[in-house]
Formats: C-alpha cells, structure tokens, sequence
C-alpha cells in the first residue's frame, strides 16, 4: 500500500448495491488485517436517491469520514453521481466509473458528462459494467461487484483477489453468490 491509509469514496443512487459494495470492502480488508473505518449512508438510500459512502483502511484510521481532496479512489456506480464527486477529488484520485446514467429528467446526456470528465484525464477509468453485466450474465444487478473486480484486478483498490471472494462468501446470501463471484471473476477477462 503506498499511502498509511487507502481512501474511497463510493457514490450511486438507492438499489444500486452502494451498501453491498462498502460491506464488501469493509470485510476484505478486515481479512487482510487492515484497521477499517466506514461511514454510514449520506443522502437518501431510497431507491433511486444519491447515496455516498466512505471506507478508509490502512495499519491505523481514526475516522471514517475522508477528508477533502484525499480520496485514493472514488468509485461511481452512475456517470451523473460520479461528476458530482470531481469536486471532490485531489489532483491524484484515481476515478472508476460505471458507464451508465439513470434516465433523469433535465439531466445531462452521456456525451456532456464524458466531455466534463476530460479534465482527469488517464485517472479516469470508464466501464460499461452494466452493458457487459447484461450481456455475459444477463443480469446487470451484479455490475456493482463487476467494478469491484475490475478494480482489485487493475490495482485501483490494494486488496488481493481471495479477500474479495472470501468477502464475497462471507457477505451475500447463499442464493446470489454464484452470480456475485462470477461477475466478480468476469472483470479478469
């Protein structure tokens, strides 16, 4: 890990598995025998609501709250909630961004908040995990767990590939496991 602690900010709306994601980290990390302080929810876990939560881990973390600028990586399960987050971000946060917007109206289209995310340049890491997710499993539900895999596999996160399954095994009930492993391991194709 090159940092003390590891840093990151995960956003999307209610229903997209920003919970499942946090618990997941959280219990990889633990298993890996790092310090781990999470937030609760900010904003409204409704489905279809902004829900932002933070995960910090690393030999010591005092607070679960990350401060302004010092996120690692700021993971975005929807484009539009992952441009809300630019503000956020230090001049070396890595984004890892899910290629899909909720049909908001008066929103921005795709191609306006691709041309604001220019600005990261090659930090920016965008996925259609719900395109791919759709088509090799026939179940975009799973591609929250789609980007975690991309993100351990690329190094976007320093957690090993076991601690994530075992996460993986230890966290999601027994009948969505195998669907959840799969997108997982679909990342490293």
């Amino acid at each position: 890990m090159q940092a003390q602690t590891f840093n990151i900010i995960i956003s999307g709306v209610g229903g997209q598995g920003v919970i499942t994601l946090l618990s997941l980290i959280d219990t990889a990390a633990f298993i890996e025998g790092y310090n781990v302080k999470s937030s609760e929810l900010h904003g409204l876990s409704q489905r279809g609501g902004s829900v932002e939560v933070h995960v910090r881990f690393g030999k010591k973390v005092d607070s679960p709250l990350i401060p302004f600028g010092s996120a690692d990586l700021i993971m975005s399960l929807e484009m539009l909630e992952g441009l809300r987050e630019l503000a956020r971000a230090g001049k070396n946060t890595k984004f890892l961004v899910n290629e899909y917007c909720l049909p908001f109206q008066g929103s921005l289209t795709k191609e306006e908040i691709k041309a604001h995310f220019k600005q990261i340049g090659d930090r920016l890491h965008l996925i259609a995990a719900f395109d791919i997710c759709k088509e090799k499993l026939q179940n975009e539900v799973v591609s929250t767990i789609y980007l975690l895999g991309y993100a351990v596999h690329k190094k976007l996160i320093p957690l090993k590939k076991e601690s994530v399954i075992k996460a993986i095994e230890s966290t999601v009930p027994e009948k969505y496991r195998e669907l959840n492993i799969k997108a997982f391991q679909l990342a490293y194709d």
